[in-house]
């Protein structure tokens, strides 16, 4: 197995396999209502929606990385809003989420293992996560989403 194999099994291992430390994301999400995504038990705490917005958007900056080399922010911003707050509202999320995470597992499946070293922006920057290379990048998703996995279950276990 190579270096980019293990990357990507790590990664569609924390949003719909079975990783040692508990549920991947995709079960943590499972069952949740529009309702329960969007409540703020704690103020400038972030909603399980905003997380599930959050995490769609660094995805999807991660995968223009790959694609352009350029470091920036996500384009819909760092947290983005939500265009609803309805049971449809909230499956667009979810479904964005997945799709966002299948093109960047897809996109990752077909990287060379010599990019891996590839360096993204030149200055490290807090702001962007510049400075890194692809594969410091790749870990870096994957540890950005069990992160706030685990934000989510707690958020969960809370609301439920």
């Amino acid at each position: 197995m190579t270096e980019t194999e293990r990357i990507v099994d790590q990664y569609k291992t924390a949003f719909d396999g079975d990783p040692w430390y508990g549920f991947p994301l995709t079960k943590l999400l499972s069952g949740i209502t529009a309702e329960v995504a969007s409540a703020r038990l704690i103020p400038r705490v972030h909603t399980i929606w905003e997380i599930v917005l959050h995490i769609a958007a660094w995805e999807g900056a991660v995968l223009e990385r790959l694609r352009s080399g350029s470091v920036e922010l996500p384009e819909e911003g760092d947290w983005p809003e939500s265009a609803g707050t309805d049971q449809d509202a909230w499956q667009r999320t979810l479904n964005h989420l997945k799709h966002t995470h299948t093109r960047l597992c897809e996109t990752m499946s077909r990287l060379h293992p010599s990019r891996l070293d590839e360096m993204l922006g030149t200055d490290r920057d807090l702001t962007t996560g510049g400075g890194h290379s692809v594969g410091g990048t790749l870990h870096g998703v994957i540890q950005h989403n069990v992160y706030h996995s685990g934000q989510i279950a707690i958020l969960r276990k809370v609301l439920e």
